[in-house]
């Protein structure tokens, strides 16, 4: 009786021994990870896709979060959703549903963000609110938007509000409000790796403005008459405007070329600069330095002008009388 009894002892715990094994737990390791799961934050509005073994009540539909940053699902009820992870709700999902399933196993994948926004205004390609889909810098956000502008400006601003904490860089300061902080970056140290510290974290609801570069005018008789952007520089010599307007027209006078600019606070009036551009060109005379809205007029001479004219007029005689003969 004895054996009899240790035998089906062993047969009982044989049996019972799955019933007795820890549950297994879905594999989250880091090496399989999705990035977003362990840096994207779940908001109000955010769209997610929902799946879960032997858990048919739960499908696999859009589920979007609620303003109050709740979802609602069979069997668990209300969850709130708001400020976790995908990996902490997930996690949350899968501690509800063990008392319905021995092995819960979870799935939840983000449709749409919506939560985090972030805007990008002025000169890029792509103005307008981006969504933040986990950690991004400012250089990748900047990307989002699709890049500067050629006339973007070398400085971009970051506004950010005072809930999220102090924008981390040096020249931070208060607004008149007091409810946000403010920051200039130079996007230019961070791509040249001279400021690599400047590339900071990007977080919801920051503004980043990127203003247009500053601008210098030449125009008159030159060949490419227009305005250019001064870029990385803060200014810019008169022979390197030129060089940007491809040069002096046929009819220039370049003696009597001036600088207009802009003088006192309304910037309504301008002060006139002689320059000699001749001297400059031939050396006689050290170039001139323009600022930040300046305008460089070249005038036309009128006895060149008339001269080109009756060239231009028998080269066209001549071709005519050509044409006639033929």
């Amino acid at each position: 009786m004895t054996g009899i009894r240790r035998n089906a002892a062993c047969i009982a715990l044989i049996l019972a021994g799955p019933m007795l094994l820890p549950a297994q737990q879905p594999d989250h390791s880091p090496a399989g990870q999705n990035p977003i799961h362990s840096s994207y934050v779940l908001g109000p509005d955010d769209q997610l896709s929902i799946r879960a073994l032997d858990a048919p009540e739960i499908a696999d539909k859009p589920l979007r979060i609620s303003t109050s940053g709740q979802i609602s699902l069979p069997m668990v009820g209300r969850l709130r959703a708001a400020g976790l992870t995908v990996e902490e709700l997930e996690k949350q999902l899968s501690d509800r549903l063990r008392v319905y399933v021995r092995d819960p196993q979870v799935a939840i994948s983000v449709i749409e963000f919506r939560s985090q926004p972030v805007s990008v205004i002025g000169a890029v390609n792509q103005p307008g609110i981006h969504q933040l889909q986990g950690t991004k810098r400012l250089i990748e956000v900047l990307s989002l938007a699709g890049g500067l502008r050629n006339d973007a400006g070398n400085t971009v601003t970051i506004t950010r509000r005072k809930e999220w904490g102090e924008i981390p860089l040096p020249n931070v300061k208060p607004d008149a409000s007091g409810e946000f902080t403010i920051a200039d970056v130079s996007v230019k140290s961070i791509m040249a790796a001279e400021n690599p510290k400047a590339n900071i974290s990007i977080l919801p609801n920051d503004v980043i403005t990127v203003p247009k570069a500053d601008l210098v005018y030449v125009i008159g008789s030159v060949r490419r008459s227009g305005g250019f952007v001064l870029g990385e520089r803060e200014t810019i010599s008169v022979l390197q405007a030129l060089s940007l307007a491809e040069g002096l027209d046929r009819t220039s006078a370049p003696r009597n070329a001036k600088i207009l600019r802009l003088s006192g606070n309304d910037n309504k009036d301008r002060s006139e600069i002689a320059v000699d551009v001749k001297k400059i060109l031939e050396g006689k005379t050290g170039d001139v330095w323009m600022q930040a809205n300046d305008v460089l007029f070249i005038p036309g001479s009128a006895a060149k002008s008339a001269t080109l004219r009756g060239i231009e007029a028998a080269i066209q005689v001549g071709t005519g009388v050509a044409i006639w003969r033929r």
